[in-house]
């Protein structure tokens, strides 16, 4: 088991440690979120959280994770928000958890960060051709 205080500057999220400081980005934190979401079956893709009010149907690819994701540090916690298009006919609610699940699973195992927060937010729902 790790301690470490948490804090955040300038788009990076420092952990302090008994070896020292450890500054991970925050575009690398949405990367692996992303790529963990990209991951999951009933996810079509990754939307910006903006795309409905600028009413834009974009899907992002998968340079762009972190467009679809938005990583907030308040009070040493770490929460996440992400942002997903899904596929029609899929039980949205199980998706969500498996996101859930899987990101703070990939978050801790890769870079040591539990996740207070992971909240999945459905942008739109995606009719997929076979």
């Amino acid at each position: 088991m790790q301690f470490f205080t948490c804090m955040t500057k300038d788009m990076t999220v420092t952990f302090n440690t008994q070896q020292g400081n450890v500054d991970i980005a925050t575009e690398v934190i949405a990367t692996v979120v992303g790529a963990s979401t990209t991951e999951i079956f009933g996810v079509v893709g990754m939307t910006s959280q903006n795309a409905v009010k600028d009413n834009v149907r974009n899907i992002l690819r998968q340079e762009n994770y972190s467009k679809g994701v938005v990583v907030k540090t308040e009070n040493n916690e770490t929460s996440v928000d992400v942002y997903v298009v899904v596929s029609y006919g899929v039980k949205i609610s199980e998706v969500a958890k498996n996101i859930q699940e899987r990101v703070r699973f990939n978050l801790e195992n890769q870079l040591g960060i539990m996740a207070a927060k992971v909240n999945v937010y459905v942008q739109n729902v995606k009719v997929v051709e076979d």
